[in-house]
């Protein structure tokens, strides 16, 4: 057997990285093939269209192959709502449990998708910011700009009555602190109800 050099590149650029069967589509990075091998799909940044079809349709395959706990690792400061709800609907049709883990900030449209999740912690140093989802730029005719507009206003609506589901808070109260943007660190979102673990805590 040839010994590996250790200083070479195992993945070179002309060379794609492995990707196990069903798993993410090349170019997805090293990374995330590793946490999908370990049933961890990473939602980084913010969410828009592209990412919220790729972390769907993770969700989907990894949701086929087991009936384990598939748990999605949240970076995501902000995004588009209607984007966001892509991802809760492959939440809420998977059979396997989805467990949602705050890494660093969570907040406007991302917080749909973290309030679908079945079980909600985070690391000590998370925030989780309270806050409306941003409005997209609509293009089109009057017609379509309304209809949009209702849209936006039906998914924030949904938006806000599962936050108030999973907190045990009023809805007005949650949808005070959206229109604020209340900031919670971790400690604070345990709290609230909104996460039921800091990972790592001493006290957890």
């Amino acid at each position: 057997m040839t010994e590996i050099d250790a200083r070479r590149d195992p993945f070179p650029p002309d060379r794609p990285e492995p990707r196990p069967p069903g798993g993410p589509e090349p170019g997805v990075g090293w990374l995330d093939e590793r946490m999908f091998d370990r049933r961890i799909v990473l939602v980084r940044g913010r969410i828009d269209a592209g990412m919220a079809n790729h972390v769907a349709g993770a969700l989907l395959v990894l949701g086929l192959a087991s009936a384990d706990p598939v748990q999605l690792y949240l970076s995501a400061p902000d995004g588009e709502l209607s984007a966001a709800f892509t991802i809760v609907d492959a939440m809420d049709a998977v059979q396997a449990p989805v467990e949602a883990v705050v890494t660093s900030e969570v907040g406007g449209a991302a917080l749909a998708v973290l309030a679908a999740a079945e079980r909600r912690s985070a690391l000590a140093h998370a925030r989780i910011r309270l806050s409306e989802p941003r409005v997209g730029t609509v293009s089109g005719t009057a017609d379509e700009v309304t209809a949009a507009a209702g849209r936006y206003l039906r998914e924030l609506e949904e938006m806000a009555v599962r936050l108030a589901g999973v907190t045990g808070q009023t809805r007005s109260r949650v949808e005070e602190d959206l229109s604020v943007g209340r900031v919670l660190t971790a400690t604070e979102a345990l709290e609230y109800g909104l996460i039921s673990e800091i990972v790592g805590s001493a006290s957890a």
